[in-house]
């Protein structure tokens, strides 16, 4: 994530932060994390520690906030604001520090499934439990499951859902938090990738920045960087 700061536009763009949520309790023995799974005291940590990061050391400001509603994507949002908004507070001394003011969190379905891919759960949630995650997420790019939009108009309304809640403000950041399923086929798609490895999965707490070039939606070339490389596509031949 650090390599990906040296990438970034300088002083012209509102930007994204989409993000995987940070470090949750260990998912069952089969690999599955329930959604009532919370996150660890070391996971809140790394979340505030990272806003704060990004709020000392660069010249971005969290503007705006979405998540989905999933418990651990909201702490994970709520975290990072109040590490940034710590790293702009110097209060005098204790009695004199005033209440945190953090952003609203606006929760959206479409950082979640059902909702971002995901259209009928009774068809696509008995794959995903016999596929695993990594083979779920490959049939999908690859066209191959019931109950699911087609690749790209699933990456297209998370774009828009994305390109819709951007800050109005230059070096301003939305910070978008969502899940490893949702990002690795989101990043796939983007790339023009029909399959995906393991290596290619988003860990915690580790995400893309994006931005876009172009007036409205439909003609707007959106920039993105993910592990220290610049991507770039239009959006209409995506």
């Amino acid at each position: 994530m650090f390599k990906a700061i040296e990438l970034l536009p300088k002083g012209n763009q509102p930007l994204v932060l989409l993000t995987r949520h940070s470090i949750r309790e260990p998912a069952d023995s089969n690999g599955f994390a329930s959604y009532q799974l919370p996150l660890t005291s070391l996971g809140r940590d790394l979340a505030f520690e990272w806003g704060q990061w990004l709020s000392a050391n660069t010249d971005l400001q969290i503007a705006s906030c979405l998540s989905s509603p999933i418990p651990r994507c909201v702490d994970t949002a709520s975290e990072m604001l109040k590490g940034a908004q710590a790293a702009i507070e110097i209060p005098l001394n204790p009695q004199q520090q005033s209440e945190t003011s953090l952003l609203n969190i606006n929760q959206h379905n479409l950082l979640v499934e059902p909702g971002s891919f995901v259209v009928d759960i009774a068809q696509a949630g008995p794959r995903f439990k016999q596929y695993g995650a990594l083979k779920f997420i490959n049939c999908f790019l690859s066209n191959q499951l019931p109950g699911m939009k087609i690749p790209v108009q699933g990456a297209q309304d998370i774009l828009r859902l994305l390109f819709d809640h951007l800050p109005k403000q230059d070096n301003h950041l939305l910070l978008a938090v969502s899940h490893d399923t949702i990002l690795a086929a989101l990043f796939a798609v983007m790339a023009g990738q029909t399959t995906i490895e393991r290596k290619d999965w988003p860990d915690m707490m580790e995400g893309a920045f994006l931005w876009f070039d172009g007036d409205s939606f439909e003609s707007s070339r959106v920039n993105w960087i993910w592990r220290g490389q610049h991507y770039q596509f239009k959006v209409q031949n995506i």
